[in-house]
């Protein structure tokens, strides 16, 4: 069952609200967009299951943790709701949950070619991207990278695949398939198949803490913009969801969540669209 529409004059309601400073209260008592979130009687999130930026899971105790499930959290927290969260195995999967109506959200980075699929809220972090290369290596900055005869590689559909897609002018772009570990990718730049990898800094941190070989550049290739997302016949429920998301900033919630985790390249998003 896919979640229902906001109604718009709820909407309407829920808008002017916010002008009067009663975000919070009007949130928690607004039943239509309790029903239209939690139309199951819970709200459904859908995330992806191996990406640190999103969540954590305790291998020993199973529990659930990381910046996305704890704003999915604070939300049914806010709206009075019970969640459950779904881990899924790759961002196809995240938008086919949310647009078959088994997630009511989700949860993954935006891009142009996605949002044709699903509908976006504003960007509540965003989480830096940058290439490791050979410590040895002469290349300093992402122009250096960027030449003729570099091949660069990333995980397949992952946003900073598809954004070097669209913006590498003069290195080859080196596809790795989806579920590629990290370590293989060190691998590949050791053994001289690749000249540099590229993915967030939490996985490139990761990388550098076992494999002293390979190093990170300086700087973010691409800040990318976490986000949540619902189906597009579900579009009108994004207003009040970047109100949340802005509740959580104005607040100090979301720097509170990134500063618990001291992920690599994590920093609250700035308010605002894109």
């Amino acid at each position: 069952m896919k979640p229902k529409a906001l109604p718009i004059t709820r909407l309407i309601v829920f808008l002017i609200s916010i002008q009067c400073g009663t975000l919070s209260a009007q949130v928690a008592e607004d039943e239509a967009l309790v029903e239209a979130l939690a139309s199951t009687g819970e709200i459904r999130a859908a995330f992806l299951g191996a990406n640190p930026v999103q969540i954590q899971i305790d291998l020993q105790t199973g529990e659930i943790g990381g910046p996305a499930a704890d704003v999915a959290r604070e939300i049914a927290r806010r709206l009075g709701t019970a969640l459950s969260i779904q881990p899924l195995s790759g961002v196809p999967a995240v938008i086919e949950a949310v647009s078959s109506g088994s997630a009511d959200i989700g949860f993954i980075a935006y891009d142009t070619t996605r949002a044709q699929r699903v509908s976006f809220t504003q960007a509540y972090i965003y989480g830096h991207n940058s290439y490791i290369v050979r410590t040895d290596s002469a290349l300093r900055s992402f122009a250096d990278v960027d030449r003729e005869g570099m091949r660069i590689a990333a995980i397949s559909g992952n946003a900073v695949d598809l954004h070097l897609g669209r913006t590498l002018e003069n290195a080859e772009l080196v596809h790795l398939a989806r579920g590629t570990q990290d370590e293989e990718a060190a691998r590949m730049i050791l053994a001289g198949e690749i000249d540099a990898y590229a993915a967030n800094k939490q996985r490139l941190a990761a990388v550098i803490a076992v494999e002293p070989r390979v190093r990170v550049l300086d700087g973010s290739v691409l800040p990318v913009e976490q986000s949540i997302v619902v189906a597009h016949e579900n579009a009108d429920l994004l207003p009040p969801l970047n109100l949340l998301i802005d509740e959580l900033r104005t607040s100090g919630v979301l720097q509170e969540i990134v500063d618990r985790y001291s992920i690599a390249g994590v920093e609250v998003a700035p308010g605002g669209g894109r």
